[in-house]
């Protein structure tokens, strides 16, 4: 499979302009001519740069609408295995030239953006399952393997990672690592830190380094593993994973209920957790997003479970129980959710249609939960042009849960157009800027599935206090001369200031 665009650019391949200023780092015929040689594709191809200067962060949809992306890399390399990896970087890393890797490109946050220009490291060639111990429900993936193809290669042996996320047909394993990913039924099977043991991943001068994966909870030393997931291409390029699989589940079972209140609803999936329970899908809409996506004046949650019958049902007693006060709704809603999870279509006629428009998922504890709900709705309607923004509870764990924030906004309707593409902006600017305050005042992490990248790259100094200082450190320890992924989590750059906010 190959990624999949987020809209038209609309300009020919050789006409695109990089919207964002900042130093390119070239990649002269010497270098080119070097990682021809070790690696199985490498092209200048104005089409293949174009598209590897992009992923779907939303405001580079609007930018593509001018015929522009966000910024172009010199050269695309398409390496057809782990070995071709290592020779890429080793190259780069003595020629001090900057390589951002991605697969799908399905981040939202500018993540595999290629700010420095250099190499794009498109991974998608390393595809496929490498191993699968059915007797200890174990699998090894290449990171390469888009969604779908982990699950049809998974279910081929009764098994499933259980790993669904919006972006499924989109994305691949190595963005999932990456961003420490979340699926949609993640309260039964955990976010993707959860379900991997082990990766294989190269570091910037070419070494390959395995970690983890030789048996549960083994005490030797730090987990490396988790050092890897999360740095979002930083630290090194994850060229596979061993995961945690699970047997296909026999049972299912669905449920439906309206609160009064998203409080209310909160305070009952708190308990359902709290009690033990975790059903693979936990999810509660604010009264906006309810009226939206069920056509209900109240605040729905929605509940589906799936695994051994016995657990199945004696969960869904215990949600049954802890909703008693609640309003049951038609289980069809939850068939509705079902059939509409993934589908992102009007996020590019929105924005080419002059609406500003994304979303920002955080996390907190359940103290704090209700009221970062109040207090960052408040924040993005303040600002002046927001038409909407609404909330809803994604991922529910016994300590906390995930919020996902939708915002839209327009700019006046008199602006010219190149005022309205500034205003869009400024807004955008101004609404993550506006976000995020108010969820590091209410003690919330600033991200829980998403990630850094790019756009959130100038609140995780603040987000991380003290402890950034340790993250820059291991940053220059395995990448001393910074050629990965320059530009994001905050990171400082060898080739200059980061060209974003």
């Amino acid at each position: 499979m190959r990624p999949t665009p987020p809209t038209t650019i609309d300009a020919a391949p050789d006409a695109v302009v990089e919207h964002l200023a900042g130093t390119r780092v070239p990649v002269g015929e010497g270098l080119h001519r070097r990682l021809a040689g070790v690696c199985h594709e490498v092209t200048d191809d104005p089409a293949a740069r174009a598209e590897a200067g992009r992923d779907w962060w939303p405001l580079a949809i609007g930018w593509a609408a001018a015929g522009e992306v966000p910024a172009l890399p010199a050269v695309v390399a398409r390496p057809a295995d782990v070995s071709e990896v290592a020779a890429v970087l080793a190259l780069c890393h003595q020629a001090d030239v900057p390589v951002t890797a991605g697969g799908g490109r399905s981040g939202v946050c500018g993540g595999s953006v290629p700010v420095f220009g250099g190499v794009f490291l498109d991974v998608c060639g390393l595809e496929g399952l490498a191993h699968v111990d059915e007797t200890s429900l174990l699998a090894d993936v290449r990171a390469g393997t888009f969604g779908p193809d982990v699950e049809a290669g998974l279910r081929s042996h009764h098994l499933t990672l259980g790993h669904w996320p919006q972006s499924m047909d989109l994305s691949t394993v190595g963005g999932w690592l990456a961003c420490r990913g979340a699926g949609q039924y993640s309260n039964r099977y955990g976010k993707v830190e959860d379900m991997v043991i082990g990766l294989e991943a190269v570091l910037a001068d070419g070494t390959v380094v395995r970690t983890g994966g030789h048996g549960p909870r083994s005490a030797t030393g730090p987990d490396l593993t988790q050092l890897f997931v999360g740095s979002e291409g930083t630290l090194g390029v994850i060229t596979e994973a061993r995961f945690r699989v699970h047997p296909l589940a026999d049972a299912e079972s669905r449920r439906a209920f309206g609160f009064a209140t998203f409080e209310a609803g909160l305070e009952a999936c708190r308990r359902i957790l709290r009690r033990g329970a975790a059903p693979a899908v936990l999810r509660l809409y604010d009264e906006t997003e309810s009226q939206r996506h069920f056509e209900q004046a109240t605040n729905v949650l929605v509940v589906l479970d799936e695994g051994d019958p016995g657990l199945v049902e004696a969960t869904m007693a215990l949600v049954s129980g802890e909703c008693a006060a609640a309003d049951e709704l038609d289980a069809g809603l939850v068939e509705r959710w079902l059939l509409h999870r993934n589908d992102v279509s009007a996020l590019a006629p929105l924005w080419r249609g002059g609406i500003v428009v994304d979303t920002v998922e955080v996390s907190a504890r359940w103290g704090a939960l209700a009221g970062l709900y109040r207090s960052v709705l408040d924040a993005l309607g303040r600002i002046a042009g927001t038409l909407v923004v609404s909330s809803h509870q994604s991922h529910a764990y016994p300590d906390g849960a995930c919020l996902y924030f939708t915002f839209a906004g327009r700019p006046p309707e008199d602006d010219e157009p190149a005022v309205a593409a500034r205003w869009a902006e400024s807004y955008y600017r101004g609404a993550w800027d506006a976000a995020t305050a108010a969820t590091l005042a209410a003690g919330g992490a600033i991200s829980h599935h998403h990630g850094i990248g790019l756009n959130r790259s100038r609140f995780l100094p603040e987000a991380l206090g003290p402890a950034y200082r340790v993250l820059s450190d291991v940053k220059s320890a395995l990448d001393p001369r910074g050629i990965l992924n320059p530009g994001k989590l905050g990171l400082p750059s060898p080739f200059g200031p980061v060209p974003w906010p």
